[in-house]
């Protein structure tokens, strides 16, 4: 049997993937190839490219896994499918997985806590891989989901995936709502569109996509339809991007 030491990741595997892989390969370490971990830039991708595809394609070269878990379905985007081919066509060995779906693994608490949003988001990526995550008692108070009379604290929202740069998220208080995929991560159908589409109209939310990711579609229809606002980044947030966060969240 080959020796598998590092297993490489992007999105969300298939649970029973996972489950199968930990147990096979007991002693790996797993690493999420979607992070910047500012590994050196390699010339595959065009410049203008998303750049957590970039990410996972200059990991991948630069960490050598032993293994990749390739989710390439809707629960991640044609770009991971691409991706996958570019790196077997490389050499590495590459397990690709669907996970499309649409029944809830388990009740959405995480992205309702009131814990920074750094950490809601840190919590929910780590928990792909270590499913005991999503499934402890949290201490903390769960959020009402609206602003109103009832709700004496200031609720707003963050709609998105986990962005490449994350100190954007420290801009947000600890009662931010997590919305889009992220949400559906934490329920466990990263494929399901309509909870990925859902947002509370009454929670003013800034609707987050990654430069040249065709999410940016979902996240900018949904901020006209919520007046909400939306942003996109290439690679790292300029002063005028965190500007306009810290604005909204200000004047909403």
């Amino acid at each position: 049997m080959k020796e598998v030491k590092k297993i490489g990741f992007w999105g969300y595997p298939k649970p029973e993937i996972i489950e199968e892989t930990k147990a096979k390969y007991p002693n790996a370490e797993w690493i999420d190839l979607d992070i910047d971990f500012s590994a050196p830039k390699t010339n595959i991708l065009p410049d203008a490219y998303c750049k957590i595809i970039r990410n996972i394609i200059d990991n991948s070269l630069n960490i050598k896994p032993d293994l990749i878990l390739a989710p390439i379905g809707k629960d991640k985007c044609d770009s991971g499918w691409f991706a996958s081919k570019v790196l077997s066509d490389i050499g590495f060995e590459v397990k690709t997985t669907i996970f499309e779906d649409l029944k809830k693994l388990r009740e959405v608490k995480i992205c309702k806590s009131k814990m920074s949003l750094y950490d809601k988001i840190q919590t929910i990526t780590a928990g792909i891989v270590d499913n005991v995550l999503f499934d402890e008692k949290y201490e903390h108070a769960e959020i009402p989901e609206d602003n109103n009379s009832s709700n004496p604290l200031f609720t707003p929202g963050f709609w998105g995936v986990p962005p490449n740069d994350l100190s954007i998220l420290k801009l947000f208080p600890d009662t931010t709502h997590v919305y889009g995929w992220t949400r559906c991560v934490e329920a466990g159908c990263p494929a399901d569109l309509d909870l990925e589409m859902y947002v509370n109209p009454n929670v003013p939310t800034v609707f987050y996509a990654q430069a040249f990711c065709s999410k940016s579609q979902l996240a900018k229809y949904l901020a006209d339809k919520y007046n909400g606002l939306y942003i996109d980044i290439d690679d790292y947030s300029t002063t005028s991007v965190k500007a306009k966060i810290e604005a909204f969240l200000r004047l909403s």
